[in-house]
């Protein structure tokens, strides 16, 4: 079963998926004019204006938003993503991790600013993503029921698992806990915030994601100073890798590309089709608000945080020991660099970063699972399989099969999406037109109303 679900990821992960990826980043960064670059400002404005503000009743911040969406992001394709990249794809996949999320950040942009401009009303919140702006867009039912089943199977059920299986393992390592029982124990826990709805997850994620992402930073930070003088060296290291020139620890150029892309793409999602489903629950003045601070969100995963990562690894050397993989190999990087309770702090680190997580995945699908009934049973029925069965099935499962089925999932699930959002992308276009336009007048909040793109006025329900 395992070799076959790795064929046919071979198979989807062909150059094909992957020229796909940077074709449709480099296609959106020239389009929007390097919107991820030129307008990083007003990105750390909007992310700072609704952090310190408060969203009207009923409805969800940006910023919260912006954290929920981290929070799925920061997770462990940080910590055991990246350490996989590097001890199968060599220290190179890192920079074609680097650079999927350079360009994927204009991805991101489109996407997020997509379900802003097509999300619904809902009791608890706004609703939306993918699977709203296929059938409200496209006009495509069949393509939205598709997206939804897939984003439901891949977040809510593959991705849970992997990220229970990497907290179990952490836990083993550092304290010897059965996988079992801390399997049961996440699982309680996670059915118990899952079953609160999208506040309850948004107050947790914004008060889980900056602490165990400033907090692991600040460690990375003391970690690289201390080995300053090794910098150089790795930067050679990571870009020779990357084309071929000097193999360490990979294959050939194809491999190392495609095993940074695979775990890039499953770290900061850009183009995946996730974070939209957060982004649109905003309560915003514009669809490009929200686009800008998700597109905010690829940096910060991948740049700052993987990156950390990378270079606590590539510095201990341990990349190349064939029996240190994961999570593992994360720990014993950190451990060698500030002694044995780094292998504890990491632990923690993933417990936190993972946990953060399974509570932003379970919403993704249950976003999904709304769309597809209204049936309170089946809602039900998902919150037990994402928070419930599948945490425990990750927490018994081999590392080998649960990232597999990710990947698999994440290869079908990001196909669907980008041949969405590069038909619709002419909108989120004219979206950041006006918006840039309202800003050159001097309109420090610029405001979008639905009458400015007439030919689809009817098929956009919020923005009077």
């Amino acid at each position: 079963m395992l070799d076959f679900i790795t064929q046919l990821n071979n198979a989807l992960w062909g150059y094909l998926l992957i020229a796909a990826l940077l074709g449709c980043g480099i296609w959106f960064t020239w389009r929007t004019r390097f919107v991820q670059f030129r307008m990083m400002g007003e990105m750390l404005r909007l992310l700072t204006d609704s952090a310190i503000s408060t969203s009207r009743e009923q409805h969800i911040s940006s910023f919260q938003a912006f954290a929920v969406s981290v929070a799925t992001r920061v997770g462990t394709g940080n910590l055991a993503g990246v350490a996989t990249a590097i001890a199968v794809g060599g220290p190179g996949a890192v920079f074609w991790m680097w650079l999927i999320a350079l360009i994927g950040a204009a991805t991101a942009f489109v996407e997020s600013t997509l379900s802003q401009l097509f999300k619904r009303r809902h009791s608890e919140s706004f609703i939306g993503g993918p699977a709203y702006y296929m059938l409200h867009g496209l006009h495509s039912r069949w393509m939205s029921t598709l997206f939804a089943v897939l984003i439901t199977v891949t977040f809510g059920l593959s991705y849970n698992s992997i990220q229970s299986n990497t907290i179990c393992s952490a836990m083993h390592e550092a304290f010897g806990w059965e996988p079992l029982w801390t399997g049961i124990v996440l699982a309680v826990i996670s059915l118990i915030v899952v079953f609160g709805g999208i506040h309850r997850i948004a107050r947790v994620s914004a008060i889980l994601v900056p602490l165990m992402a400033i907090g692991y930073f600040a460690l990375a930070v003391v970690v690289i100073t201390m080995n300053a003088e090794q910098i150089p060296h790795v930067l050679k290291v990571i870009v020779l890798d990357a084309f071929g020139v000097q193999q360490v620890a990979g294959g050939g150029i194809g491999a190392t590309m495609m095993i940074g892309i695979k775990r890039g793409l499953f770290s900061n999602e850009a183009g995946e089709g996730s974070a939209p489903n957060v982004a649109a629950t905003a309560d915003v003045s514009h669809p490009v608000k929200q686009g800008l601070i998700q597109a905010l969100g690829v940096f910060t995963d991948t740049l700052l945080v993987c990156s950390c990562t990378a270079f606590i690894i590539l510095f201990s050397g341990l990349y190349t020991t064939p029996e240190l993989n994961g999570i593992a190999l994360t720990q014993a990087a950190l451990q060698q660099e500030i002694g044995s309770w780094g292998k504890f702090f990491i632990a923690v680190a993933t417990l936190l970063f993972a946990f953060s997580s399974i509570i932003g995945n379970y919403y993704y699908g249950e976003a999904n699972v709304r769309h597809l009934t209204g049936n309170r049973h089946v809602t039900t029925v998902y919150r037990l399989l994402s928070g419930g069965i599948f945490v425990l099935f990750g927490a018994l499962a081999t590392l080998e099969i649960v990232w597999n089925l990710g990947d698999l999932c994440m290869a079908l699930l990001t196909g669907c999406n980008l041949i969405a959002i590069i038909a619709l992308g002419r909108y989120a276009f004219r979206l950041l037109d006006d918006y840039r336009e309202q800003k050159r007048r001097g309109i420090r909040e610029p405001v979008f109303h639905r009458h400015q793109l007439p030919e689809i006025e009817n098929d956009v329900e919020c923005w009077e």
